[in-house]
C-alpha cells in the first residue's frame, strides 16, 4: 500500500508539472497590492496531496504569492498547524489579520472561495 500512495503521488506530481497553468500578469501596482495581501497567508500542505496540488495550481495560476509550508516534513509547521489551527489535516490557508486575529481554512473548496471572494478571481 505505502508503494501505491508513492506512486500515486509521482503520478499527481508529474501531472501537474507537465500540465501547469500559466500565471497571470498584472500591472506592477496591481501585483504589489495582492502581494501586500498575501503576505499575511500561508499554506500548510503536503507536496503530492491531490487536494493541495488543485489549491498550488490556483496560486499559480492567479500570481499570488502565497507562503507554502510543508506539514508532512517540516516538525515546526505540523506542530503549529496542530497546535494554532486545531487539527493536522491539509490542505489549511492561514490568514493573519492582526495579532490576534488569525483564521485557518481547511477545505479545499473553502480555500479556492475564499481567494476568488478576496481577490475577485475568476475560476
Amino acid at each position: 500500500m505505502k508503494f501505491v500512495r508513492w506512486f500515486l503521488g509521482r503520478l499527481i506530481l508529474t501531472i501537474d508539472f507537465l500540465t501547469r497553468p500559466k500565471p497571470v500578469v498584472r500591472a506592477k501596482n496591481a501585483q504589489d497590492a495582492i502581494d501586500a495581501v498575501t503576505t499575511k497567508m500561508s499554506l500548510y500542505q503536503f507536496q503530492a496531496c491531490p487536494f493541495c496540488v488543485k489549491i498550488r495550481r490556483q496560486i499559480r495560476k492567479h500570481s499570488l504569492h502565497i507562503e507554502l509550508r510543508d506539514a508532512k516534513n517540516n516538525e515546526a509547521f505540523k506542530d503549529e498547524l496542530t497546535r494554532e489551527g486545531g487539527k493536522h489535516k491539509v490542505p489549511c490557508l492561514r490568514i493573519e489579520n492582526g495579532p490576534q486575529n488569525v483564521k485557518w481554512l481547511y477545505e479545499s473548496k473553502d480555500i479556492k472561495s475564499y481567494l476568488e471572494a478576496e481577490f475577485g478571481l475568476a475560476a
